[in-house]
């Protein structure tokens, strides 16, 4: 699947702002493809973000979140060097994480 996401964080007055770019198909299980076949649905489900090892944020997806998803969130606290990492998990349970240092 490629690099499973791109991440930029930025703190600014006690506040950290996260940038997530994620590299995945997301296919809801209700698109043909050219022979009229139904393509297996394929999309994340779970998406879990850390500023330190602190669990900062936790969503649950549906299959209605669009390809490549873009997430963007603040959160209070962090401050330039500090870690902040991404996970998530798909239906068919591959799993991908990636971190980036707060600038």
């Amino acid at each position: 699947m490629g690099n499973p996401m791109k991440i930029r964080a930025v703190s600014k007055d006690g506040v950290t702002e996260v940038k997530v770019l994620m590299n995945h198909p997301m296919e809801t299980g209700l698109r043909k493809d050219a022979s009229g076949a139904l393509i297996p649905a394929l999309f994340i489900t779970e998406v879990a973000a850390k500023l330190n090892d602190k669990v900062v944020l936790q969503a649950q997806w549906g299959q209605s979140v669009a390809k490549n998803p873009y997430l963007g969130f603040k959160v209070k606290g962090g401050k330039p060097g500090d870690k902040v990492s991404i996970s998530w998990v798909d239906t068919s349970g591959d799993t991908r994480s990636d971190q980036a240092t707060v600038s």
